[in-house]
């Protein structure tokens, strides 16, 4: 008998079929075993939010999982991740894409990345705006980051209600998207992915073009913050 874990990603992945987005699966405070769980349905990506516990699972579990960091990432624990970690989805300062790089040299990897973008009406939410990506870009700042690949945008939806409101924003995103690969070229510069859709979400970052969905407590449940 499948579990509860493993029907929820069937059904996601059954959503998915007709598009191009694919599942990275939000286990941040879930324990090892319902990662176990999702690994035996043939699920390999999974997100996380916060290093240390990162760095735990990876050490604990199949070497054979893609860790994506989803969370805000400090500069001074690039270094924990940087061995292993898959893609980095929230990089939203020029100084912590210097970092990541620095680290990737370290490590003789190309670390690949995501820009995060503010869309969201919300001032709690991190990212650039479109603008300080242009300018980072025309400053040719790629040819500096030789151990950094970036392979597309990231982005947050306000949350709210109003499916018009949450549309528009992932429409943004994509649209930004667009013009970038249409003004920039570069060999370390391939803006494939869109990072867009959340639990609560997801459906409308499908139908706007979303690549990858985090998803978690649709998944696993509600978060217990008071687990460790």
């Amino acid at each position: 008998m499948k579990s509860e874990i493993a029907e929820r990603i069937r059904e996601i992945n059954e959503e998915l079929s007709d598009s191009t987005a694919r599942l990275i699966a939000v286990s941040k405070t879930k324990p090892n075993e319902a990662i176990e769980e999702a690994y035996a349905m043939g699920q390999r990506a999974f997100g996380e939010n916060k290093v240390q516990e990162l760095v735990d699972k990876h050490e604990a579990l199949p070497k054979d999982i893609e860790w994506h960091m989803i969370g805000h990432l400090q500069r001074n624990k690039v270094k924990y991740i940087a061995p292993f970690v898959h893609l980095i989805h929230g990089v939203d300062t020029e100084k912590l894409l210097k970092e990541i790089n620095k680290q990737g040299k370290k490590n003789d990897r190309t670390l690949s990345c995501l820009l995060q973008v503010h869309i969201a009406e919300e001032d709690t939410k991190f990212g650039f705006d479109a603008d300080e990506i242009t300018t980072m870009l025309d400053a040719g700042i790629m040819d500096e980051l030789q151990h950094i690949k970036i392979c597309g945008l990231m982005g947050m939806a306000t949350h709210t209600e109003d499916q018009a409101q949450i549309i528009k924003e992932f429409s943004g995103l994509k649209s930004l998207r667009d013009q970038l690969q249409q003004n920039y070229s570069h060999d370390r510069l391939e803006l494939k992915e869109l990072s867009m859709g959340m639990s609560g979400d997801y459906p409308l970052a499908v139908s706007q073009g979303s690549t990858l969905i985090r998803v978690g407590s649709t998944i696993f449940g509600q978060r217990d913050y008071n687990t460790k």
